[in-house]
Order: C-alpha cells, then structure tokens, then sequence
C-alpha cells in the first residue's frame, strides 16, 4: 500500500493544471450566455473529459508513478500510455479550444479566435498547425516519437537529464497523442480529415508497431536494453524481467485503446456502406479493383459493338 500512498510530489503543472479548469468554466460561462442550452449542455459534459484529461495528467507527474518509473521500467511504460493515450484521449474528447479562447478577458477571445484564423501574423503559425494536424503527418508522428523514445542511448539521456525527460520526452509525447487522436476522436472545431478507412488502416498500422516494439523488448530480446536500470539500489526485480513486464504492458493496455476506436471506426464504415461485406471490401481495397474491373469490361463491351 505504501506503493500507492507515499512518494506523491508537487510539480508546477498543478498550478497550470488549476489555472486551466478556472479558464475554461469562465469560457464556458460566456458561451453560455450566447449559445442554445442543448449546445451548452453538450460544452459541460464535454469539459467532464478534459478535467479527466487534466486529472490524468497530474497522476502522470505527480503520483508514485512518477517517483517509481525512474526505478522500475515497466512503470515508466504506464507513465508513458498514461501521456500518449489516456490523458490525449480524454483532452480531446473534450475540447476545451473554444471555451480556452472565449475565457481570455474583455472581448480579448473574440480577438484571439479571428486573429488566429484570418491574422496575417498567424499565417507562419496556421501553416505549422496546418501540417502537423495531416492525418497522416500525426500518425507517423505518434510512431516515430513512440520508437525514438525507446531507443536505449535517447532513453537513458532522458532518465539522467531531468530537463531532457520532461521538456522534450513527456512534452513530445503528449503533444503526439493529441495530435493522433484529433485524427479519430470530434473536437469542434476540428473535423476528423482522415476517411474511415484511412483511420481503420492507420490504427491498425500503428498497433502492430506497438506489437512490433514491444516483442523486440521481450521475446527477440535476451538482455535489458536500458544500462541506467541496471544499477538501482533496493530494487529487487531484475532489470530484463522489468524490461519484458513493461514489454507487455506497453502491447496490451495499447491495445485497450487502439481495439474500442477500431471497432467505432469500422461501426462507421459499416454505417457509411449499408453493410458488413461492402466495409469490408473497402478496408481490403477490394472496392476500388472491382470498380475499375467494372470500368474495363464495360469499355471492351462497348469497343466490340
């Protein structure tokens, strides 16, 4: 029990974390006075998932999970789905953007919204915004930061340099899980660009990376990767064990995730096409070579008349 109750810390995101809630019920509080009560209705059971988000976050780097990740690798992996899955998921679930804006003082959110979306100074920025949110831009972000971070040298450099852990290793990987799941999840005022069968074919793609991974850290390896758990005082679990439990949980609890959004896409894809064997035919690309099948025995029909 002392695992759980003792080693919480105070890290200043708490306070970020408290100046965020007040922000955004103040931008909640003035939508309100302008908007539908049904579309008032939905903002507050939206900001319940941001204040998750917000609540996880702090979990993530201020609970014995952070104390106990930098001794023990498997919680750093809980650490890490808690940054790249849990904590994005629920944020983006509630998008808290617009209320974030309108809570700026005086008429100053108005300003900021269409500074931010006609301004001539925020083109360099909307163009930046622009390219990151790339369906397939964020996907390949979400694996490349997942595998760069696991790469043993990148690894330790984080675990040894407290900046280097928090500002670019945590920082990079919760700025990657929201940017992957604003490609899945509805966040006015951003619309999903990303097809349903693109999204099935882009989770599908980044879980067997994941399965990828953590096999490479388990079955295909026989020794730990990371030397900096090697030589931990107190700690009794040996350091490849470690190293394969983490392994483990980074392929399955990714899973809890990645199998719920996929079934939501193809319920979508199913909706979309009337019915089980079209969806199917169109994640399998099927569709498009009966299609162009059709298209050429129609033109050699016509070419014989």
């Amino acid at each position: 029990m002392s695992y759980l109750i003792d080693h919480w810390s105070f890290d200043p995101f708490l306070i970020v974390a408290i100046v965020l809630a007040g922000w955004h019920e103040i931008g909640l509080a003035r939508l309100a006075r302008r908007s539908r009560p049904e579309r008032t209705r939905e903002r507050r059971r939206r900001s319940v998932w941001f204040y998750a988000g917000l609540v996880t976050l702090l979990l993530a780097v201020e609970s014995p999970v952070d104390y106990w990740a930098d001794d023990y690798f498997f919680v750093h992996m809980i650490q890490h789905l808690l940054l790249m899955f849990v904590a994005p998921t629920l944020i983006v679930a509630g998008a808290p953007w617009q209320p974030l804006l309108d809570g700026l003082p005086g008429r100053a959110g108005r300003s900021a919204t269409a500074g931010v979306m006609r301004g001539a100074w925020s083109r360099p920025l909307r163009a930046v915004a622009g390219w990151l949110l790339r369906p397939w831009v964020s996907v390949t972000a979400f694996s490349a930061v997942m595998l760069v971070w696991h790469i043993p040298a990148l690894f330790d450099l984080a675990e040894n340099n407290q900046a280097v852990h928090i500002w670019l290793m945590h920082s990079s990987l919760f700025l990657v899980g929201v940017l992957f799941w604003l490609q899945f999840i509805p966040s006015p005022p951003f619309r999903m660009r990303m097809p349903p069968v693109s999204q099935a074919v882009a989770l599908v793609a980044t879980n067997v990376i994941m399965w990828i991974l953590a096999m490479s850290m388990s079955v295909l390896a026989s020794a730990a990767w990371y030397p900096v758990y090697n030589h931990i005082p107190g700690v009794t679990l040996p350091p490849f064990a470690d190293q394969q439990i983490g392994a483990g949980i980074l392929w399955v609890c990714g899973d809890f995730w990645a199998i719920p959004c996929l079934i939501v896409v193809v319920r979508r894809i199913i909706s979309a096409d009337g019915g089980v064997g079209p969806a199917v035919d169109r994640i399998l690309g099927r569709q498009t070579a009966d299609a162009t099948g059709t298209a050429v025995t129609g033109w050699v029909s016509r070419a014989r008349r």
